[in-house]
C-alpha cells in the first residue's frame, strides 16, 4: 500500500467543510457533510465542527473563499484539530494552498473514501484495486500532495538526463499504474474462470448504498455467516453463497456498498468486483427505509446501476430497517390505526412505483422475511423457466 503523508490516523479531530453553489443547495449540503463525518468515523477520525460557505462556484486556488479560510484557520488554533476534510474533490494546487494557510492535513472526500477502502481491502484482489484507484487519484495531484515519492524499484537509471524530482514520480506512478493494471487483468481471468465454473445457476446479487443493511440479509438469506458492522463500507469483496429454496438453487452475492460522488477510478478499479453485478440474473436493491433521505440514497444506487448498463435486470426493492422507521417517524401516543393507514401509505405508493416488486422488512427483528424468502422464489423459478426451460425440477 502507499506510505502517503495524509493517511488518516486514529483519534484525529477533523473539520469538515461543504460549499453551497449552483449545483447544491443548503440542505443538499448539509446531509452530504453528515453523511462526510460519518465517513471520517469509519476511517477513525471524529468530527468537531462544519463550515458551509456560499459561492457561486469553486476558487480555483483555495475551493473556498480567503475569509472562509482565515476563519477555518482560527478556529482550530489550539484545538488539537489536525485535519481538514473538504466535500467535494481538491485539485493538488488547492491542497498545497489550503494546507499552507491551515497548517494542517488536508484531504478531500475521494482521499477519504480511498483511505476507509485501504483499511478494508483484505483480499490481493481488494488490495491492488485500492492501490491502482490510490495511484490514480494521486497522479494529477502529485506536485501538490507529495514532497517525496519513495523510489520503487530506484537506483542507477532511474532518472534520465535533465529529469526533474516531480517528472520522475509521475513516470513512476504510471508505470506502477499499468503494473496494477496487467495484475488486476490476471485476476479478472481467474475470478471469469470461477465464475463459469459455478454451473447453470441462476444468479442473484445484493446491491445497494453503503451500510444499508446487504450483509445482514445476506447472512439471513444463505444461513451462513457474513461480516457485517454498522460501518460504511464494512465488506468490499464480494462473497458469494448457493442457497436452495424449496429444492430451487441459486447462487447469491453480496457486493460493495454504493455511495454519492463515488471517485470515478475507484468504480474503476473495483470493475471486477461489480462484474458480479452486471452477471447477475437478478438484483436484490436494498433500501435503509429509516434513514431520512433513504429516497436520495435509492436515487444514488439507480444512477450508479444505470451508468453500469445493468438497470434493465429483473429487481426486487427490499425495504429495510421498517423496524427503525417506525420508531423514527412514529410518536409513542400515536393511535395504532393512524401508524398503520401512514405504513400502508408507504407501502402503496412503492408497490405502484415499483409494479409490485418492492418487499418491506426488518432484518433485525426478522420481520417479513417469509414474505422476502417467496418474493425471491418466484423471480428465481421465473428466470429459470426462461433460462433453461429443460430443468424442470428446480421451478416445480
Amino acid at each position: 500500500m502507499l506510505d502517503k503523508k495524509n493517511n488518516i490516523q486514529n483519534e484525529e479531530k477533523a473539520v469538515l467543510v461543504g460549499l453551497v453553489h449552483k449545483d447544491q443547495t443548503e440542505a443538499q449540503v448539509k446531509e452530504y457533510l453528515a453523511e462526510l463525518a460519518f465517513l471520517a468515523e469509519t476511517a477513525g477520525a471524529k468530527a468537531v465542527r462544519h463550515f458551509i460557505q456560499k459561492l457561486a462556484h469553486p476558487d480555483s486556488r483555495t475551493f473556498v473563499g480567503k475569509g472562509k479560510l482565515e476563519q477555518i484557520f482560527e478556529y482550530i488554533q489550539g484545538k488539537d484539530i489536525n485535519l481538514v476534510i473538504f466535500d467535494d474533490e481538491l485539485s493538488g494546487s488547492q491542497i498545497q494552498n489550503i494546507e499552507k494557510v491551515l497548517n494542517v492535513k488536508v484531504i478531500d472526500r475521494s482521499d477519504l473514501i480511498l483511505d476507509i477502502f485501504a483499511s478494508r481491502a483484505k483480499t490481493a484482489q481488494a488490495k491492488t484495486q485500492v492501490e491502482l484507484a490510490q495511484y490514480q487519484y494521486l497522479l494529477p495531484r502529485l506536485k501538490g500532495m507529495w514532497k517525496h515519492l519513495e523510489r520503487l524499484g530506484g537506483g542507477i537509471g532511474t532518472r534520465g538526463p535533465g529529469e526533474t524530482e516531480i517528472e520522475t514520480d509521475r513516470r513512476i506512478i504510471k508505470d506502477k499504474i499499468a503494473l496494477l493494471r496487467r495484475k488486476l487483468a490476471e485476476i479478472d481471468k481467474i475470478a471469469a474462470v470461477q465464475r463459469k465454473d459455478r454451473g447453470e445457476f441462476i444468479r442473484v446479487a445484493l446491491v445497494g448504498y453503503t451500510n444499508v443493511g446487504k450483509s445482514t440479509i445476506m447472512t439471513l438469506i444463505s444461513k451462513s455467516e457474513v461480516f457485517a458492522e454498522n460501518k460504511l463500507f464494512a465488506t468490499l469483496d464480494t462473497t458469494t453463497r448457493k442457497v436452495v429454496f424449496e429444492n430451487t438453487p441459486f447462487l447469491l452475492s453480496d457486493t460493495v456498498g454504493f455511495i454519492r460522488k463515488l471517485p470515478h477510478h475507484l468504480v474503476e478499479s473495483f470493475k471486477s468486483t461489480l462484474d458480479e453485478v452486471r452477471e447477475a440474473d437478478i438484483l436484490l436493491h436494498v433500501v435503509d427505509t429509516s434513514h431520512p433521505q433513504y429516497e436520495d440514497q435509492l436515487g444514488v444506487v439507480n444512477s450508479t446501476l444505470q451508468e453500469l448498463k445493468v438497470f434493465d435486470k429483473p429487481m426486487i426493492t427490499i425495504f429495510n430497517k421498517m423496524d427503525m422507521y417506525e420508531k423514527n417517524t412514529f410518536d409513542p401516543w400515536l393511535e395504532e390505526e393512524v401508524k398503520v393507514e401512514i405504513l400502508n401509505e408507504l407501502k402503496e405508493r412503492w408497490e405502484n412505483e415499483l409494479q409490485g416488486n418492492c418487499v418491506f422488512i426488518s432484518a433485525i427483528e426478522r420481520t417479513n422475511i417469509d414474505t422476502l424468502r417467496t418474493t425471491i422464489l418466484e423471480k428465481v423459478r421465473d428466470m429459470y423457466k426462461i433460462r433453461y426451460p429443460y430443468k424442470t425440477s428446480f421451478y416445480y
